[in-house]
């Protein structure tokens, strides 16, 4: 077999194991302490800032008015409503801008 499939292979498998592990590791706690729970409730945002701050930084006039557009759509509506909203002027302005 290739190496290209033992690699997705033992990524899987030490993804997995990353994921369990940390389940595994809290659930032997009775009782998590109040500064564990917060740091772990700022995970997702951390992770979702080092995804999307690249991309802003760089990123051009299309992109900047739909991520603006979507901002102002997610104070008013719903996740999936944003997603849309924000990619459809995203399409629209880098139709129209370029």
């Amino acid at each position: 077999m290739s190496t290209t499939f033992w690699i997705t292979i033992a990524a899987a498998v030490a993804t997995y194991l990353t994921r369990i592990g940390g389940h595994l590791v809290i659930s032997r706690f009775e009782r998590i302490h109040p500064r564990v729970e917060a740091g772990l409730n700022a995970v997702p945002a951390a992770v979702l800032t080092t995804l999307v701050a690249p991309a802003v930084l760089g990123a051009g006039p299309a992109e900047w008015l739909a991520l603006i557009v979507a901002g102002l759509v997610s104070l008013r509506t719903g996740l999936l409503t944003m997603f849309l909203t924000g990619a459809a002027i995203l399409i629209a302005a880098r139709q129209f801008m370029a």
